[in-house]
């Protein structure tokens, strides 16, 4: 029996709770179920389990009470607040063994030979890799534009009949840059696409992609859902119930991309801090840009919070704050980057994001090297780009570090 009564009201309150189940031996925290395989009571319990006449645990590439409370957390984070045909939104999220285990699920299991995924500029290295050298030889094009010209995606869109799914990230990775959900679901809607967003580095706190009617959000959960860089993760989430227990269910386990107990354990107490680490998260994030911007060793800021940034007011239109990401380029280049980067005490040379602790990578040649470089630099990620993921320390202290890698 669930732990909770009535309707929650906070958005901490949902990340802490939901999903907790009281077990047999009523621990305070659902325990690591490790254990691959679960018995039956009778070879008729079996047989009704495996058709599904009963609700029950067989196998933990299926799911196990781990996974069902972090897939929970996420479904109810992500539907927060929101309502559908006057009731609140009910959502199927399945978690997966990495963000891109999630997207491959997503698209596999919507996605066949002729089909096409319709996406813009500077995507995760991970997913533009799966859209140029693993989908098409499946016979699924990728087609990447401009999507921040809603005219250009319309058209787009009415000329390619086989385009059947509308994929953004936003923000996106690593140049922060940032579409309208809300008026491309409306554009993809009135042709029949699907739309997928990836909500990884807004993470449901700061943005909600269901409200504006999409059907799917992916997540890597490894990063700002977990906080603490101590698991590998993905989620899918879906508001098709039918099909997320059928179709994709189906896909998810035959790919065989499940995650794990232990894992699902670190990101269930990850996820319980969301709301308060990210509100550190962001405030930070916003005094790093500011100083950035003024630096004199610096040539761009690309952070959604300053009124630089092209997609500033896109931002404020979806976004509860402008977010812990955030990019930048060296005057002096490359070598000027790398030197910035070798210089830094406190803050820590890595890539992956989310944790809490400050990270800064050089996508060009870290996250983004399997990309081309032409296709990089078409995307804005030069060869001197710094990617820094801010995290919660106290804010002087990575003024302080940034000050004195950048010479000054």
């Amino acid at each position: 029996m669930t732990s909770i009564k009535k309707k929650l009201e906070g958005f901490g309150s949902t990340a802490i709770h939901t999903g907790h189940e009281t077990e047999g031996n009523y621990a305070h925290l659902t325990p690591i179920y490790a254990s691959s395989t679960y018995v039956f009571d009778t070879a008729e319990q079996g047989m009704r389990r495996f058709s599904g006449d009963e609700t029950g645990y067989i196998y933990s590439r299926w799911g196990n009470p781990s996974l069902k409370e972090a897939e929970d957390k996420i479904a109810a984070m992500e539907s927060f607040g929101l309502m559908e045909n006057e009731s609140p939104l009910q959502l199927k999220a399945r978690l997966h063994a990495s963000g891109m285990a999630a997207i491959s699920t997503l698209m596999l299991g919507n996605l066949k030979t002729g089909d096409k995924i319709l996406s813009h500029y500077s995507l995760y290295g991970g997913t533009q890799e799966l859209m140029n050298r693993v989908l098409p030889e499946l016979g699924i094009e990728a087609i990447i534009i401009d999507l921040r010209d809603l005219s250009k995606a319309e058209d787009t869109i009415k000329g390619n009949a086989n385009i059947k799914m509308l994929y953004l990230e936003t923000p996106a990775n690593p140049t922060i840059q940032c579409v309208d959900i809300d008026a491309l679901t409306k554009i993809a809607k009135q042709h029949n696409l699907l739309v997928a967003v990836d909500n990884t580095f807004a993470t449901p706190y700061l943005q909600q992609p269901f409200k504006y009617g999409v059907d799917y959000v992916v997540h890597s959960t490894t990063k700002f859902l977990n906080g603490h860089g101590t698991a590998i993760g993905g989620a899918l989430v879906g508001k098709d119930i039918e099909r997320m227990n059928t179709r994709m269910e189906k896909v998810h386990r035959l790919l065989g991309g499940n995650s794990n107990s232990f894992d699902a354990f670190l990101l269930t107490q990850g996820m319980k801090t969301l709301e308060v680490r990210m509100e550190r998260h962001c405030a930070n994030a916003m005094k790093v840009a500011e100083f950035l911007e003024k630096n004199p060793a610096i040539s761009k800021v690309n952070y959604l919070g300053l009124a630089s940034h092209p997609d500033h007011a896109t931002s404020k239109k979806q976004m509860k704050h402008p977010g812990p990401m955030l990019s930048f380029e060296m005057k002096g280049g490359l070598e000027a980057g790398k030197k910035f980067i070798d210089k830094l005490q406190m803050c820590v040379r890595a890539v992956s994001l989310g944790t809490c602790d400050t990270l800064l990578s050089h996508p060009a040649s870290m996250t983004h090297y399997g990309v081309p470089k032409a296709d990089r630099e078409k995307y804005g990620i030069t060869d001197g780009l710094i990617r820094m993921s801010v995290g919660i320390e106290n804010i002087e202290d990575i003024l302080n570090d940034l000050e004195q890698a950048a010479g000054n």
